[in-house]
């Protein structure tokens, strides 16, 4: 299904066009090279998964890529702009929006309050609750929150709903500052297999409209969501593909020898 909005244009696939290009990105902490030389380019609009077993430097990666931490050397160039170490508040102004693994809504809030906070962006949460929200950034609100499938909960108190809805309300407010490129860290983490199901449907609705790099585990998730993923090991890219080609290709059989398999990634 095709969707259009003000948010984003009604493509339902990549261009070609490179909106994320990570050159020999490295960072070391206390002499561990947790991202090693890793080279990754994302297109305009797409959904890329990173997979990798624990300590191969996923999550650091979407660190350095939001500012978190500092990179060693390399560069990260987004939009065609050299963005690396920036401060944070600097990259999230530039364009990119991160959901973390654990949410960090306000949950003594509506979940449409939350929504307000996200969309004003004000440093001062009561400064943000104060505002006089207009028609447009009321609509944009509603909009979101029925990508997300929470409009029929827009007055409830955020610590009331499921873990699930609360994952899936703190990704409406990464959709509501309307970045290029969204970071999403184990979005699926202690869902349900209903829920994981519904947020392989919010994510495919934001394809094309949106960028998405995603750090995953559950394969059968990764399956709904791309077409290409990355495998990560000791901080460096392993192989890249199609998760069929992924599935047989010796080097990542090899890696996860002992460990599972890949579906365990």
């Amino acid at each position: 299904m095709v969707v259009t909005s003000q948010m984003g244009s009604p493509s339902a696939s990549t261009n070609g066009e490179t909106l994320l290009s990570i050159q020999d990105l490295e960072v070391s902490f206390g002499g561990f090279k947790a991202v090693n030389g890793l080279n990754l380019s994302v297109d305009r609009g797409e959904v890329r998964v990173l997979i990798g077993a624990n300590g191969a430097g996923k999550t650091t990666t979407m660190d350095l890529i939001s500012g978190r931490a500092k990179a060693t050397s390399g560069k990260i160039l987004f939009n065609g702009e050299n963005i690396t170490n920036w401060e944070p508040h600097r990259i999230a102004k530039s364009g990119v929006g991160r959901k973390f693994q654990i949410p960090s809504v306000f949950r003594d809030l509506t979940v449409f309050e939350n929504m307000q906070v996200a969309v004003r962006s004000h440093r001062s949460v009561f400064q943000n609750l104060k505002w006089k929200i207009g028609n447009r950034p009321r609509m944009q609100i509603e909009e979101v929150l029925e990508k997300v499938g929470l409009v029929d909960h827009r007055f409830q108190t955020a610590k009331f709903l499921s873990h699930g809805q609360t994952q899936w309300l703190e990704i409406g407010m990464v959709l509501a500052q309307d970045p290029a490129l969204i970071l999403l860290d184990e979005p699926t983490a202690g869902m349900t297999t209903l829920e994981t199901s519904k947020t392989a449907e919010i994510i495919n609705l934001l394809k094309g409209q949106h960028t998405l790099l995603v750090v995953e585990h559950d394969m059968t998730f990764v399956r709904d969501i791309c077409e290409i993923i990355t495998v990560m090991h000791q901080g460096k890219k392993l192989a890249e593909g199609t998760i069929e080609a992924i599935e047989t290709d010796p080097k990542v059989i090899e890696a996860y020898l002992g460990s599972g398999g890949i579906s365990h990634a």
